[in-house]
């Protein structure tokens, strides 16, 4: 029997609305429950009661990671069909109780080399994953991170670009458009011009793909427009600079371009005997660089995380512990 009842853990860490910006509460409840246990836990502050929980027995050769912050809007858990719904279900306290399962394993063998980082923050900029770079243990050689990748290895993930355009006209009264110049259809010229440009692509990673997610102009229907703007997120699959030059290129001068947030896409180390796939969303990984050589995998659909009725297999969460397990296994066994 584990040590820990997976689902019951993710239930009581799904009940609690962990929204980013508001972690604080499942943060403490999850110390508490690692206290319990007997780890020695670090609350790591991020912002205001914001943490980051750090929990371990040794000095942390491998290391589970994963975030307890979810993106709105929260509902609590339930159990239909063998599947476990909630916010966080799939991405990521699901895949926190499965890790935590895996290390409880693991130290019940005797092994003290396991560590615990659960961040806050992931979903909006990793401010938590920046914080806990800075108090990376000496020891940590390995670091295995869990977002929902089918509980298949990710051999890797693309970046982050987020930029916004901001287009500038002259205001006028709608009965005189000769007098003005409209900034709504400057931008509308540009965004148009996108759709055609020649954006990179990787054998493996694919073509870099985007998405206008925000667009704001205007004060009024009868004035013509002095300003518009929109953000765009490009899932970059190399260097920011070549998504740069390709969206200068279209912009054309007809609009401002600001830089909002970069993640530069990843490469992940990945082990014989285990099934493997590319990934096309972002991690914290990037900005936990002090903490070891980066593996990815979890249990759930990144199709089911964000959405309205957010859900994963139970049976996918015990698999997943039992794949941590042997993860976290192979890679000790390496080390030596």
């Amino acid at each position: 029997m584990d040590s820990v009842d997976l689902v019951a853990l993710a239930r009581k860490l799904i009940d609690i609305d962990s929204t980013t910006g508001g972690e604080g509460r499942v943060a403490r409840v999850l110390a508490d429950e690692l206290r319990t246990l007997g780890y020695q836990v670090t609350l790591q502050p991020v912002a205001g009661d914001r943490v980051n929980v750090i929990a371990t027995t040794g000095d942390p050769v491998v290391i589970f990671s994963t975030h307890f912050d979810c993106v709105p809007a929260f509902f609590p858990s339930r159990i239909e069909h063998g599947r476990l719904h909630g916010r966080g279900s799939s991405d990521a306290k699901g895949i926190l109780a499965a890790q935590l399962v895996a290390a409880e394993r693991l130290r019940a063998r005797g092994e003290r080399r396991v560590g615990l980082l659960f961040v806050a923050g992931e979903e909006r900029g990793s401010d938590g994953a920046l914080a806990a770079n800075t108090v990376a243990p000496a020891s940590a050689r390995y670091l295995i991170n869990g977002e929902p990748t089918d509980n298949r290895l990710a051999t890797a993930t693309r970046g982050v670009y987020r930029v916004k355009l901001t287009a500038r006209g002259r205001a006028a009264h709608s009965s005189r458009p000769d007098l003005g110049d409209s900034a709504i259809e400057r931008l509308v010229d540009v965004l148009v011009a996108l759709r055609t440009a020649p954006w990179p692509s990787d054998p493996d990673l694919g073509a870099t793909h985007y998405t206008v997610g925000l667009i704001t102009g205007g004060v009024a229907p009868n004035v013509i427009p002095a300003e518009a703007s929109a953000e765009l997120l490009f899932r970059s699959i190399g260097p920011e600079s070549d998504v740069r030059a390709v969206l200068e290129r279209a912009v054309a001068g007809r609009a401002e371009i600001a830089h909002v947030l970069t993640v530069p896409p990843v490469r992940l180390k990945t082990l014989p005997g285990f099934e493997t796939a590319v990934f096309s969303f972002t991690t914290d990984i990037p900005f936990l660089d002090r903490w070891g050589t980066p593996l990815l995998i979890g249990p759930g659909s990144v199709e089911q995380a964000h959405t309205a009725d957010e859900s994963v297999e139970i049976s996918a969460l015990h698999l997943a512990a039992d794949l941590y397990e042997r993860l976290a296994s192979e890679l000790l066994a390496v080390h030596g």
